[in-house]
This record gives structure tokens, C-alpha cells and sequence, in this order.
């Protein structure tokens, strides 16, 4: 038997294999970063059909058609969304009216709370500088003869004059407003077409995947040999659904309370627009963990701004972390049952990565997915693995 002829050593096929592995999960995340903007959209569509199939599975049992069933619970869903939006636009309005003014008591008082630190900073550089000064002994003194450094002796008011003839331009002072004023319009505007052209996007796909109906499933179910292979795709399919809508339904209930537990006791507080908060309140508590840094910061500033003592000034922030702390350990746990329930230290990992890759709408997206990738390892023995991390 030559050399080539050899059999290959039994460990050697199990490197190879995990190398493998391990490369196509980089090709498959690089994949997922370039093509971001592709399946941003599309992943959304996919979630809010999951949300919305089981209306239209009804209106199909009512007599309508799938595509008829879609149009009346899109157009029923866009005329909600519409009429909240116009009822919120008063309180927006006046919170971007009185915005620049909030930030900028918020940072006057942040300024008078930096300032003890900032001494005690100085007074550690002034004595760490007087310790060099005299580690150096007199080595940083002037030898007989040398030419004195560069801009002493010349009178400070001759400054420029020596910048010109050293060959440097003079400062020319920045124009107010002009190009600065345009770039930040530019970027505003774009900003706003860029997300309005997302959501005109994710609406089109929404309404075709929930008009196909179980197109795409009986598709799949066609291309799988086995019956066995179709019949566990099924069940993956409909127990993802269904875990996905109960998700999506569960937590908007729960931050529907949280948002008007908050808006009601801010107002008790006397915080401005109480109902503005109780609003983002709602939206923010579908991002795990990072809409609720988020609205702890923006009530500790709004704290600062509204209040004098600093005391006072945490308690808008103290009292939206008792509310989503109770309701975390309390409430959470009952609404989502024991299906829903995922391992905390995955699901955060999963936030953050997934909001790596897609910003704010992968880390709105990161629960839905980790929730599906478990019901899909809690089907197929080959990922058994990677259910058992991310369930409870």
C-alpha cells in the first residue's frame, strides 16, 4: 500500500469537519453583514407574517380569499398604525420643540456634578507633574549657548504673523449655518428617506407572503424526499409560528401595561409629557436590554433638566427601573409561559450580536430568531446541542 493509498487517521476527520464549520459560519455571518440591507426587509416581512397569518387564516374560514383576507387586515393595520401615529404627533412636536432647551439644563447640571471630580483630577495631574518636575532635576535646563525654543521671546499678539512667514495659512474662522446647516439637513433628509423606503419595503413583502398563503410551505414540503423530513417541517413551521406570534402578542401587551404604568407615574411626577414617555416606553421595551439603557438614560437627562436637587432629578429613572424590574420577574414569566422561556445569558449575547450585524432592527429581530433556532434544535438531533444552550 503506497503512502497516498494510506487510510487518513481517525482524529484527522474530525478536525477537518469542525475547520469546516468554523469557515462556514464566518462566510455565513460576513454574508449576513454585506447583505444587510437585503434581508433586513425580508426577515421583518417573515416576522410580521408569522404575527399577522393567524387573521388571515380566519378570514379564510370566513369565506375570503387569502389575498382578500391580507388586503382587509393590512389595511386595518395601517389605518391603527396611522391613526396613533396622527394622535402622538401634538406630543412629538412639543417635545422637539422643547428639546434643545432639556438637553441643555441636563448638561448645565451634569457640568455641576463633574465639577468636584474634575479638581480632584487637576490636583492629581498638578501633583504628578510637580513629582516629574523633580525625578528631572534640572535636566530640562537651558544649555549655555543653545538658541532658545521655538516661540519664545516673541510676543504673543505676533503669533500669526509668525505662522504666515513660516509658510502656514491664517485660521480662517468657520462660517455659521452654511454647509454645516446643509450637511446636517442632507443627512436628516436621507436618514428619513432611507427608513420610509425600509418600511414601504417590509409592507409590500408582508402583504405578498401573507397573500401567497402556505405557497412557500407546500413548496418546501414538495422538494423534501422523506415523509418523515415533511412531516417534521411542518411541525417546525406551525410551532414557530405560533412562538413567534405569541411572542410579538405577549410582549406587546406587556409593554402596552408598562408604557401607561410609566406614563402615569412620571405624570404623578410631574415629568413633561408624561404620555410621550409612556409611548416610547412601549416601543423601546421590544428591544431587550438595550431599549431599556436606552430610556433610563433619556429620563436621567430628563430628570436633570426638570428637577434641581439630584436627588429628585434620578427618580424618573429609579421609578421606570422598579416598574420594568417588576414586571421582568413577575409578569414576563407568566405571559410567556414555559415554551418562550430562553436562557437570559443567550438571549443578551444574541442582542448584542445581532444588533452588531443589523442595528436596532436585528436587535428587535434577536428573540425571534433565537426562539426559532431552539424549536428548530428541539427537532433535528444534530442541533440538539444548540437547543439545550439556548433554552432555559
Amino acid at each position: 500500500m503506497t503512502p497516498e493509498q494510506a487510510p487518513m487517521p481517525a482524529d484527522a476527520r474530525p478536525t477537518r469537519s469542525a475547520g469546516i464549520v468554523v469557515l462556514a459560519t464566518l462566510a455565513a455571518i460576513a454574508a449576513l453583514y454585506v447583505g444587510r440591507e437585503l434581508l433586513i426587509p425580508i426577515a421583518l416581512a417573515a416576522l410580521f407574517t408569522s404575527l399577522l397569518r393567524p387573521l388571515v387564516r380566519r378570514c379564510e374560514r370566513a369565506g375570503l380569499s387569502a389575498p382578500v383576507g391580507s388586503t382587509v387586515v393590512m389595511i386595518v393595520l395601517l389605518g391603527a398604525l396611522g391613526i396613533g401615529v396622527s394622535s402622538l404627533a401634538g406630543p412629538v412636536r412639543e417635545w422637539i420643540a422643547e428639546a434643545p432647551a432639556t438637553f441643555g439644563k441636563a448638561q448645565e447640571r451634569l457640568q455641576s456634578l463633574r465639577r468636584p471630580l474634575q479638581s480632584i483630577t487637576s490636583a492629581a495631574e498638578r501633583l504628578e507633574r510637580g513629582m516629574s518636575g523633580e525625578r528631572a532635576s534640572g535636566g530640562s535646563a537651558t544649555k549655555p549657548g543653545a538658541s532658545p525654543a521655538r516661540g519664545e521671546g516673541r510676543p504673543s499678539g505676533d503669533t500669526g504673523a509668525a505662522r504666515e512667514a513660516e509658510g502656514g495659512a491664517p485660521a480662517v474662522p468657520a462660517a455659521p449655518g452654511g454647509s454645516g446647516v446643509a450637511a446636517v439637513a442632507a443627512r436628516v433628509f436621507g436618514t428619513t428617506t432611507a427608513v420610509l423606503a425600509g418600511i414601504v419595503e417590509v409592507v409590500l413583502l408582508t402583504f405578498l407572503l401573507l397573500a401567497s398563503g402556505d405557497a412557500f410551505l407546500n413548496k418546501l414540503l414538495h422538494v423534501l424526499p422523506l415523509r418523515r423530513e415533511k412531516r417534521e417541517a411542518v411541525e417546525i413551521a406551525h410551532e414557530t409560528e405560533e412562538a413567534v406570534s405569541r411572542y410579538l402578542i405577549a410582549t406587546a401587551l406587556i409593554n402596552l401595561g408598562q408604557g401607561a404604568l410609566v406614563g402615569l407615574a412620571l405624570a404623578l411626577l410631574h415629568v413633561p409629557n408624561p404620555v410621550l414617555w409612556g409611548v416610547l416606553t412601549f416601543f423601546f421595551e421590544f428591544i431587550p436590554y438595550l431599549g431599556g439603557a436606552s430610556m433610563l438614560i433619556l429620563l436621567t437627562l430628563v430628570g436633570l433638566a426638570t428637577y434641581d436637587s439630584v436627588g429628585r432629578a434620578v427618580l424618573p429613572a429609579a421609578v421606570y427601573l422598579a416598574i420594568t424590574t417588576l414586571q421582568n420577574n413577575l409578569v414576563s414569566p407568566v405571559a410567556y409561559g414555559r415554551r418562550l422561556r430562553l436562557n437570559p445569558v443567550a438571549v443578551f449575547v444574541g442582542v448584542l450580536f445581532w444588533y452588531y450585524l443589523w442595528g436596532v432592527p436585528g436587535a428587535f429581530l434577536a428573540v425571534p430568531i433565537i426562539a426559532g433556532l431552539k424549536i428548530v434544535g428541539d427537532h433535528v438531533d444534530s442541533l440538539s446541542p444548540v437547543a439545550q444552550f439556548l433554552g432555559e
